[in-house]
């Protein structure tokens, strides 16, 4: 029988890196979606070729590395450029994961990639938007509209909730420790099942 996959995700702003240090502090090693995309675009032969098929030949540069202005531009010009993009990244990154024996993911767009199908469990971290908007602004230098505009650009956090099996709430009041605590035990102790109000 083959061990639980969680998933640790959240919008921007609301703490999953903060999360996944407490789990790592625990013992719980997490495998970074956005880490792991970063190297398999730099190291894949697979996918620097489809890449380039469909980007261009400016895509990576001579000595190899990604031509980031250039795939960005070509992934901001339409949905369906995006779209061919995350075709290439996304299964290599979900390939990757299956393969590398971590049990734990952190995954910031886990319903829009398909990663949730991956896993088992899901647990979401959130935040209260002004929170959220506060956090952006300090880490980025952003301005609040700017802030703003980036929250809407994903999932709304309700729905991302509503999908969830767990939640963490991280507004600097409630104690994130305990309810990690809360959460791995959980999940250590019990079957979780297709349905997840078992566990609400």
């Amino acid at each position: 029988m083959r061990r639980k996959r969680i998933a640790i995700t959240g919008g921007i702003g609301s703490g999953k890196s903060y999360v996944c240090s407490m789990l790592k502090g625990k013992g719980v090693d997490v495998y970074d979606c956005d880490s792991a995309a970063k190297r398999i675009i730099r190291s894949s032969d697979a996918v620097r070729r489809e890449l380039t098929k469909l980007v261009g030949a400016d895509a990576y540069f001579q000595d190899g590395s990604l031509n980031k202005q250039a795939v960005a531009e070509f992934l901001l010009a339409s949905e369906d450029n995006k779209r061919a993009i995350n075709n290439i990244v996304h299964p290599a990154v979900a390939d990757d994961f299956l393969g590398s024996g971590y049990e734990w993911m952190e995954c910031a767009i886990l319903y829009e990639s398909g990663f949730d199908k991956l896993v088992d469990t899901v647990v979401v971290v959130t935040a209260p938007e002004e929170i959220r908007i506060g956090r952006i602004m300090r880490r980025d230098s952003l301005s609040r509209e700017d802030a703003q505009s980036w929250i809407q650009l994903q999932m709304p956090q309700d729905e991302v909730k509503r999908r969830a099996d767990f939640e963490i709430v991280n507004d600097g009041t409630l104690d994130v420790d305990r309810q990690i605590e809360e959460i791995l035990y959980n999940i250590k102790t019990k079957h979780v099942t297709d349905n997840i109000s078992d566990f609400r």
